[in-house]
């Protein structure tokens, strides 16, 4: 995800990373090709002149517009649900980590504690790693004991399997009288939500925007752009192919913005930061147990006291 300060207007006229135009130039290279052959042919096909005015286009054009709109708002959905549940993603593992260090019976240095929080940071890498379809063997590994690790490996659903390992943490510090049956009942609380978190970045994952329904916007909106030179050129003549690619630039642009937003998870450009969420969380929840994370390089980590 793309987090950049706010620009002055004039300079947002000029921002390329982070925009959709550099994927869109070849097709809009394409209208304005076809545009400049429809304006030389004056706007005939075989000596058959289209029979083509811009009354229907602005009909035509202003459903398009309200589609568009309802389509990148249903995609907006998805991706503002994804970060609300990232942010409660932070806001649970937080709880959790005081919680074993106030209501447990522990001092912030003794490996139970220790082995709490690393398994909840392993639990938010697992998820990250679950919800972008990659290997997550090389996160987990460096923040995991071998046992756990062994456990963890084999499962499918990795982050539900930290979250077991969890409520055993929590049965077992009830069993030898570090917390109190109340003070369970709060740990147990947490973990459903976190169980919740999982679930709901799951659901946004698993189920897509119907396909017809971005098959049919998609048509739509290329078959509105190939018809524009034939409305405009008797009346724009030679400006015909700027105005096509301008008005091109504005819908097949909102169509790709929906497109990429639609799965918050992934890897484009405007996608949720997840990893950089990773590594705010994995600070936040060793800050609250005294220690500090050190990066010494991208992928290069290392705790200390």
């Amino acid at each position: 995800m793309i987090n950049r300060k706010k620009e002055n207007w004039f300079r947002m006229l000029f921002v390329w990373h982070g925009s959709v135009l550099p994927g869109l130039l070849p097709r809009l290279l394409m209208l304005f090709i076809l545009s400049v052959i429809i304006v030389f042919l004056h706007g005939n096909i075989f000596s058959y002149k289209i029979p083509l005015n811009t009354a229907p286009l602005t009909l035509f054009g202003f459903v398009l517009a309200l589609f568009l709109g309802f389509r990148n708002s249903a995609s907006y959905d998805r991706f503002w649900e994804g970060r609300k549940l990232w942010g409660a993603q932070l806001n649970i593992t937080r709880s959790l980590t005081r919680q074993s260090v106030t209501l447990a019976n522990y001092s912030t240095d003794e490996p139970p504690v220790g082995a709490f929080v690393q398994l909840l940071i392993a639990c938010t890498y697992a998820l990250k790693h679950q919800l972008r379809g990659t290997d997550p063997r090389a996160d987990l590994e460096k923040r995991l004991d071998e046992e756990h690790f062994q456990i963890i490996a084999e499962a499918k659903y990795k982050p539900i399997v930290i979250i077991k390992l969890l409520g055993e943490w929590v049965k077992k510090a009830k069993h030898e009288n570090r917390i109190d049956a109340v003070q369970q009942a709060r740990f147990d609380e947490n973990l459903d939500k976190l169980t919740d978190v999982t679930g709901g970045c799951e659901r946004i994952a698993s189920t897509p925007i119907p396909y017809s329904y971005r098959v049919l916007l998609h048509r739509t909106v290329y078959i509105y752009c190939f018809l524009l030179p034939f409305g405009l050129v008797d009346s724009l003549g030679w400006f015909t192919p700027f105005i096509v690619v301008f008005i091109a630039y504005t819908f097949v642009a909102f169509e790709a913005i929906a497109d990429e937003i639609e799965e918050p998870f992934g890897l484009e450009t405007n996608d949720l930061a997840l990893t950089e969420m990773c590594r705010m969380i994995e600070a936040t929840l060793l800050e609250l147990t005294g220690k500090q994370l050190i990066t010494t390089s991208e992928t290069s980590k290392r705790f200390i006291d």
